[in-house]
Order: C-alpha cells, then sequence, then structure tokens
C-alpha cells in the first residue's frame, strides 16, 4: 500500500505542473469564452490536453490512486470541449439546422417520404372511391357523430366551410392549440412507432388517409369539392407534409432495423435515428404552422381565391426549401 501511495505521488508530482496550467486554460475559457485566451494558450491547448490524456490512460494502466483518475477524468472531459467541441453559439446552430441540417435530412430521406406519402394519400383516395360507390362505407370509416356526414344538407355543409363571426380571437387560439396537441401527436406516434419495421407507422398513416378520404368524399358528392379543397389546403399543404415527414422518419427508422448491413441492429437504428431526429423536430414545427393556419388563417379567410393562393404558395415554398439544390452539411452532428 506504501509504495503504490509512493508511486502515485510522484506521479502527479512529475505532471502536476501541465495539470495545472491546463486547468487554469480551461477554466478561463469556461468563464469568459475561447476568445479570451491568449494566442500562447491556444497554441498549448491540444499539447496539454494530449498529455493529459497520456496521464490518464497510463494512471489507469498502473491502478494509480481513485482520486488521481478522478481529477484527471474530470480534466480531460472539460478540456475535450474546447479541443474538439462545438465552438458556435446556440444560435448560430439553431440558423445552421433551418438553412442546412433539416432540409439535407429532408431531401436525403426522399424514398422514405415517397412510401409515406403513398401509404397516406392511397389510404384516402381508397376510402374516397368506396364512398363515392356507396356512402355507407362512410359510417364504416367514421364511428363517431359528425354534423358533416352523408344526410347533411348542402346548406349546412357549405357553412361549415365559411365562418361569419369575426369576434372568435380567443375560441381559435383554443382552437389552434388543440389542433397541434392533436396532430403533433400523431406526428409523434407515427415516428416513434418506426422501429417495429415501420409497420405500424404505415398503418397509421393509411388510417388517417382513410379518415380524410370518406370526409372528402362526403362535400365531393355534394358538389362542394372545389370550396372543401381550399378550405383544406390552406393549412393541410403544410399539415399533411408534415404528417408525411413524420411517417418517413418512421420508415428510416424502420428500414434501419430491417436491413441493417453490416451493421449491427441497434448500431443501424442510432445512425438512422440520427438523421430520422433533425426531420421529426422540423415536422413538429410545421405542424405548428399548420395549427396557425388551420386556427385562424382558414376560420377568418372566407375567400376561396385567397385559400388557393395561400395553399400553392406554401406547397412552392415547402418544395423549393426542401428539394432545391444545395450543398450537403459535412460538419458532424
Amino acid at each position: 500500500m506504501n509504495d503504490r501511495v509512493m508511486k502515485s505521488y510522484r506521479f502527479r508530482e512529475e505532471r502536476q505542473d501541465d495539470w495545472t496550467r491546463l486547468d487554469q486554460i480551461v477554466t478561463r475559457a469556461e468563464k469568459r469564452g475561447v476568445r479570451a485566451l491568449s494566442d500562447e494558450e491556444m497554441t498549448a491547448l491540444p499539447a496539454l490536453y494530449r498529455q493529459a490524456v497520456s496521464s490518464l490512460s497510463m494512471a489507469r494502466s498502473i491502478s494509480l490512486d481513485q482520486n488521481v483518475l478522478a481529477y484527471l477524468e474530470t480534466l480531460c472531459a472539460r478540456a475535450y470541449f474546447f479541443v474538439y467541441g462545438t465552438r458556435v453559439s446556440i444560435g448560430r446552430r439553431i440558423a445552421q439546422y433551418f438553412r442546412r441540417d433539416w432540409p439535407a435530412s429532408v431531401s436525403a430521406a426522399l424514398w422514405p417520404t415517397v412510401l409515406a406519402a403513398l401509404c397516406l394519400f392511397g389510404g384516402a383516395a381508397l376510402a374516397f372511391f368506396l364512398c363515392m360507390q356507396d356512402m355507407e362505407w362512410y359510417w364504416t370509416f367514421h364511428q363517431g357523430w359528425d354534423s358533416r356526414n352523408p344526410d347533411a344538407s348542402v346548406e349546412h355543409l357549405r357553412e361549415t366551410l365559411y365562418t361569419e363571426d369575426t369576434d372568435i380571437a380567443d375560441m381559435l387560439a383554443a382552437f389552434a392549440a388543440q389542433l397541434f396537441s392533436h396532430n403533433s401527436g400523431i406526428a409523434i406516434f407515427a415516428f416513434a412507432l418506426g422501429f417495429c419495421f415501420g409497420m405500424p407507422t404505415a398503418i397509421l398513416l393509411i388510417y388517417n388517409g382513410v379518415y380524410l378520404g370518406s370526409f372528402y368524399a362526403v362535400f365531393w358528392d355534394k358538389g362542394l369539392g372545389f370550396e372543401l379543397t381550399g378550405w383544406l389546403l390552406i393549412h393541410g399543404v403544410t399539415e399533411l407534409f408534415a404528417i408525411v415527414l413524420a411517417g418517413a422518419a418512421g420508415f428510416m427508422i424502420g428500414g434501419a432495423v430491417a436491413f441493417p448491413g453490416t451493421k449491427s441492429r441497434m448500431q443501424s437504428m442510432r445512425d438512422a435515428g440520427n438523421e430520422a431526429a433533425l426531420v421529426i423536430i422540423g415536422a413538429v414545427l410545421m405542424l405548428f404552422i399548420a395549427a396557425l393556419l388551420e386556427g385562424f388563417g382558414r376560420q377568418l379567410i372566407n375567400s376561396d381565391v385567397t385559400r388557393y393562393v395561400i395553399a400553392v404558395s406554401t406547397l412552392a415554398f415547402w418544395l423549393a426549401y426542401f428539394y432545391w439544390p444545395r450543398q450537403r452539411p459535412e460538419e458532424t452532428r
């Protein structure tokens, strides 16, 4: 025991000055930022860090005092951030996410996005044509009661598409919050279920598509297809795009689990999850925007032309934002 203590003492005494200097530099950087360091300190930092890491490796190999090990582990972890860690501010990191990371991740996930869109709109098309053949299918897809059903009159259905009362700001705010909560829940659910080979994600997308298609068939059958399309798309372009992206994120994880390649399934899912997370975070933001458009814009804007202009504009914006060619970010996420 005495020999180990002596060995630890000598080991620390020989290297203490370098450790102390590294500690001082890191402490100054933590308090005042890297820009507060002098040129000499900036030059010395990497060398002192490598010496500390070497000392830590040696201390572990010869089983030195645990206090020395703990000190070196903490010092190396603190120094690592300033030697290899990110040096961008949180504001710049957020800007980088919206400028490059999010659109690059979405454009790279083209085929999962196509698959998610096929599930959602394929389910909608199936329900629409079934209901147009026999409107009794509507009651199969809609278990709850809704006044906008096949038995409703044309006048009643038309009234639901336009709002005359403009003194409803508080109600619309609550409505928007409720819509965001509901839709973001669906999106996150579609993403989270991806680990089951993507099958639950596909079912959830098809189910939501069926609900949409059968609802659309009711208005189309009454000759209100044009009006309903504008009413839906003023927010639906953003909302449906976001749900498709959430489904694509789920398929990214499901594909990684089903086809891991040379990696283990856990490693494959972890790598895919990093990219999928970038997609789903932005999709939730899109749903927030859609909730505002649905809660306020759709209810307060009664012009069909204006609704279509907003819908086309948002579609053009999202397509250009995600798929306009840009340089792929090279920095490590």
